[in-house]
């Protein structure tokens, strides 16, 4: 076949992009100097936590072309997420008998639906050219993602560390084909968190040590979710009831009045656990939890690490005689990081109720 129109075939990418379902494509370099600097400076200063894989991967994070031999470009796509149904956030969070689920976690798990939508405009490509190199990944990999997809113009990194986009808030999921196709390239976008500082002041447990500064070992979504050993008890109480992430730095960003909710049936709340009762979701059986939590990201935490989350909500709630019970239920529990939480958690009921 004869040598691509490359800028004719990265017009057509974008449209056929919209065709699978992405709300915006853009096409980036592989040049990530300074993000490289900023990601060792975070490892170097601990802020990661437990996440010893981010050390291990070494700079295949930073430079596409160690990950996937052969990318000249990385062709990034937005997904838009918010499930239209879903109950008011806030709301969820003020009442403190109900868990509070991350929005992105609310329907099925992103990761398997936007690398098919990636493998699928591959195929496209593919059809159109010939065959090419390329992989596909959806968090998928050890990938500077949010980085990429600025240089590609599809938002810009906001003092939370979350890619925002001026027409469209933060409320999406990202995706990236890494390729040897020589595509021209897109404008990144510029900065336009100007003097906002509303996510740095909300953070529950003050996780935003800065612009662009996160210490995960502080963020509750680092402490429910990645993190598998007990709960330091300074960000228990903080922690509310938030048993899987945390969105406040989001809900409070000015740009997602621009957001809009997704069309996509597979992000659809499930199971109610939009605003689902603490004491309900605390008696799952592990049976019921690997049901409820079939196909859905909350699946990789765990029965255990989602019994211990649950716990420090109820230690949290307002004290009633079915929350004690709840958690006399489980005081001997076969975990000892459930029993310990659980402990904890009636000795905090205990102390407010006296």
């Amino acid at each position: 076949m004869s040598e691509p129109d490359y800028a004719q075939l990265a017009r057509d990418i974008k449209t056929w992009g919209a065709a699978c379902g992405f709300q915006q494509v853009g096409i980036s370099a592989t040049e990530l100097g300074a993000d490289e600097t900023h990601l060792i400076n975070w490892l170097a200063a601990g802020r990661h936590g437990a996440m010893d894989y981010m050390e291990r991967h070494g700079t295949k994070r930073s430079r596409p072309a160690e990950l996937h031999a052969g990318t000249l470009r990385v062709i990034s796509v937005r997904m838009d997420y918010d499930p239209p149904a879903a109950r008011d956030s806030w709301e969820v969070i003020a009442d403190g008998s109900l868990g509070y689920v991350s929005r992105y976690a609310l329907g099925r798990d992103y990761h398997k639906l936007m690398r098919a939508r990636l493998q699928k405009l591959a195929d496209r490509i593919a059809g159109a050219i010939g065959p090419f190199g390329y992989r596909a990944f959806s968090d998928s990999a050890p990938v500077l993602e949010k980085a990429l997809a600025r240089n590609a113009g599809l938002g810009w990194i906001g003092k939370h560390t979350n890619l925002i986009n001026r027409r469209a808030g933060s409320w999406f999921f990202l995706g990236e084909l890494y390729t040897d196709l020589p595509l021209p390239v897109d404008t990144a976008e510029s900065d336009h968190c100007g003097t906002c500082t509303r996510c740095i002041e909300i953070c529950p447990t003050q996780a935003i040590v800065g612009p662009q500064q996160l210490d995960a070992r502080r963020c509750i979504a680092y402490l429910t979710i990645e993190l598998r050993d007990s709960i330091p008890e300074e960000f228990r109480p903080l922690i509310g009831n938030r048993i899987y992430g945390c969105d406040d730095c989001q809900l409070v960003c000015p740009w997602n009045k621009f957001a809009r909710k997704s069309a996509e049936p597979d992000f659809q709340v499930r199971h109610g656990l939009d605003a689902r009762s603490l004491v309900d979701l605390f008696g799952w059986t592990e049976a019921e939890f690997l049901s409820h939590t079939e196909g859905s990201a909350i699946r990789r935490i765990g029965y255990v690490q989602w019994l211990r989350n649950i716990a420090v909500a109820l230690g949290n709630a307002p004290h009633s005689a079915e929350i004690v019970a709840a958690l006399r239920a489980r005081e001997n529990d076969a975990s000892d990081l459930v029993r310990e939480h659980v402990r904890w958690a009636l000795e905090r009921l205990h102390l407010a109720h006296a």
